[in-house]
């Protein structure tokens, strides 16, 4: 046993199935016991003798409660030939009244494994304790059939049932009855057991979403608490494990410009063809740094999760950068609402807005809902990506155009940044090749 974040007492998960097995087996034994005490007794049809006589002269007896009697010819009655100690007193009395040979005359029974020979002796009983004269008689199913002087018989029986008889339809309202009483205990018993490994699950695909997510709260059986403990400590190195690389990169981005500093002052002496180029690479270095920088700036500090409009943001965005003169546009579509950071996700769709301006000469966006997922997707009018880079551009510091020139592209840190923010908002950027020229930058945002 042990203490819920509540302070409530759990028991483990075995307990609980067990108590569950034990709750049902224990309900089935009250009802059984209700059903035994509660619900008379079945009264099997048994017919007379000369009701039985009287098929065989094609009379039509009327049976209230009881089925019917039929006659038919048959090559052999199925039976087993009833072996009781009154089969000859009965054989002889039907052959008397039919006027035939008792050795033509055969009464076969049933002999199925839940018959019971005591039931014509109570029948016989309560006859006699009633007062009434007794009257040979026999319990269905029977079948008492004649021989015919060609070999075949002529056989009377009750006529089969169809469906339910009165006893078993109680039988059957009582555990329909049963049933429904138990479903209230059974739903609330299995969403008791069932909730805490929902809420495992769910806090599991939020840690994909957001890896600062608070820690998952201690709720549910002992086995539930161990796993739960385990994922809040995974949970923990994970967030450590990525704030400590995190930080590295940025010192060692930081640090590397006391190094860059001292090479520009030495560079001064050199002469002037020499001084330019190593100069131009020193730019380079810095502007990569200034990247770095700037990744890892964002990637330390996120912002906190609001709703957010998609459509609007990135007609806020089209709007700005048609104010420069790019060629932005934006369809009309229907409204998606998601939960994530406001300023990640400006930078993220600002990024590919701006390759495909500056790659495709025009940027036309437009947003849509797919099941659970926000879908952005933004084309260009460029010559598109090999498929051997489409995975590659998303790399940090990789560039298509190995120039470094700061107008052409930057250092390449554009994609791998909306790739970053786009994980770590649950979802995925991919870049695919339009059939008629031009490439589609598609981000997939779970809702």
């Amino acid at each position: 046993m042990r203490l819920s974040a509540r302070g409530r007492p759990t028991a483990s998960l075995f307990v609980q199935l067990l108590a569950l097995a034990m709750l049902t087996l224990v309900a089935a034994e009250v009802i059984s016991l209700v059903l035994i005490f509660n619900l008379p007794p079945p009264t099997p049809d048994f017919y007379r003798l000369s009701e039985i006589e009287q098929t065989f002269h094609g009379g039509k007896a009327l049976f209230t409660e009881r089925r019917p009697l039929e006659l038919r010819t048959v090559d052999h009655p199925s039976g087993v030939p009833l072996d009781t100690h009154l089969a000859p007193t009965l054989r002889s009395e039907i052959a008397r009244n039919l006027g035939v040979a008792q050795d033509r005359v055969v009464i076969a029974v049933d002999r199925n494994p839940f018959s019971d020979r005591r039931v014509l002796r109570t029948l016989r009983d309560k006859i006699v304790r009633a007062g009434v004269n007794e009257e040979h008689f026999l319990v269905a199913p029977f079948e008492v059939a004649v021989r015919r002087p060609d070999g075949s018989y002529d056989e009377v029986r009750p006529q089969p049932a169809f469906g339910l008889n009165p006893w078993q339809q109680r039988i059957a309202l009582w555990f329909v009855l049963s049933a429904l009483a138990m479903a209230p205990a059974a739903y609330i018993f299995a969403r008791r057991l069932s909730a805490p490994i929902r809420l495992f699950a769910g806090a599991a695909e939020r840690l994909g979403r957001d890896p600062r997510a608070p820690p998952l709260a201690l709720r549910g059986s002992a086995e539930i608490g161990v796993a739960v403990r385990a994922f809040n400590d995974m949970q923990e190195r994970l967030r450590r494990y990525v704030e400590d690389r995190t930080a590295m990169v940025g010192a060692i981005a930081h640090d590397l410009r006391t190094p860059l500093t001292r090479l520009r002052f030495r560079i001064e002496s050199l002469p002037d063809d020499q001084r330019a180029k190593i100069a131009a690479d020193i730019d380079q270095m810095e502007a990569m740094i200034s990247a770095a920088l700037t990744f890892v700036r964002d990637a330390g500090q996120p912002g906190q999760r609001t709703p957010l409009e998609l459509s609007s943001l990135l007609e806020s965005l089209c709007d700005e950068m048609a104010e420069t003169g790019a060629q932005t546009e934006i369809e009309t579509g229907e409204k998606v609402v998601l939960e994530g950071d406001p300023m990640a996700l400006r930078r993220l769709f600002a990024n590919l807005l701006d390759n495909a301006v500056k790659f495709g000469g025009r940027a036309s966006a437009r947003v849509m809902r797919q099941g659970a997922t926000a879908v952005v997707e933004i084309d260009d009018d460029g010559p598109g990506i090999p498929p051997a880079d489409r995975e590659r551009v998303f790399e940090p510091f990789y560039r298509r155009e190995p120039s470094r020139n700061r107008q052409t592209g930057g250092a390449g840190l554009g994609l791998a940044i909306v790739r970053s923010i786009a994980r770590g908002h649950g979802g995925d950027v991919a870049l695919v090749n339009r059939s008629g020229g031009g490439l589609t930058a598609r981000v997939q945002l779970p809702l």
